[in-house]
């Protein structure tokens, strides 16, 4: 989950200036926490307190409400009713780390996926990458093979998971849907070595950068065990204290 956050924040600075390099910075002082997080941490928080969804992500939502919400969601936020809108975007896959961290087994990550996607984003498309990033990090947590995440996700979801970032890379632009963007996610972490190669992969592609390394660094997380402890100390330095309050019951949790 932190890696998700993570790279959020990483990527938080290249969304709006996307670079086609694996060869950058970090950290700088544009590096800062975005909806990825805040969404994150909602659907966390919703699991500690064993409480709804659409509560937490309602009230994180408006307290946090200037880090980069689509207008959609701003516009779901303000509403009085809060029912689903029929979103595809990648804003359900971004949240959903935490339900493949906390729950144990396939089918009740599945089940929390949909779940936590569909107070907003009800659309198929928006359903099956939460669902697809949720699964893909239980599988790596639970030590499958990049071979049998790609062959599950790729089959179960039917995603094209056989190309490469180096493929990709030269003709892809930013992308809000979760049909464009969780599949390359994806590859991202497939086609990487570790997590910092998983980051740089993601960003590189010009997307959506700090949504897509907040994907893939989801699922890598999981597969490699630990964030190195330097991203870490940057990724602190840049969280609220109710935020890093949060981190901690997780990290007690698991």
């Amino acid at each position: 989950m932190l890696g998700a956050i993570a790279g959020d924040i990483i990527g938080s600075a290249y969304e709006r200036y996307p670079i086609k390099t694996k060869k950058f910075k970090f950290f700088s002082k544009h590096s800062q926490f975005t909806d990825d997080t805040v969404m994150t941490l909602a659907v966390l928080k919703a699991i500690l307190n064993n409480e709804d969804y659409l509560k937490h992500v309602v009230d994180f939502g408006t307290r946090y409400a200037d880090v980069g919400y689509g207008s959609s969601f701003r516009k779901w936020l303000k509403s009085w009713n809060h029912k689903p809108y029929n979103s595809w975007g990648n804003g359900s896959a971004m949240r959903v780390s935490a339900i493949a961290f906390l729950f144990e087994t396939e089918e009740k990550v599945l089940d929390e996926a949909k779940k936590s996607a569909e107070i907003t984003h009800n659309h198929p498309e928006g359903i099956k990458g939460a669902e697809a990033t949720a699964l893909a990090i239980f599988m790596a947590r639970k030590g499958k093979s990049k071979n049998q995440i790609r062959e599950r996700i790729s089959k179960q979801f039917d995603y094209d998971l056989q190309r490469t970032v180096e493929e990709i890379r030269p003709n892809y632009k930013f992308r809000v849907s979760c049909q464009e963007s969780v599949p390359e996610s994806i590859i991202c972490f497939l086609d990487a070595e570790s997590y910092e190669d998983t980051i740089c992969n993601a960003i590189s592609l010009g997307g959506d950068a700090d949504t897509m390394a907040c994907i893939a660094g989801g699922i890598a997380e999981a597969y490699y065990g630990e964030i190195p402890s330097e991203i870490l100390v940057e990724v602190y330095k840049r969280l609220p204290k109710e935020f890093l309050e949060i981190v901690l019951r997780f990290r007690d949790r698991v």
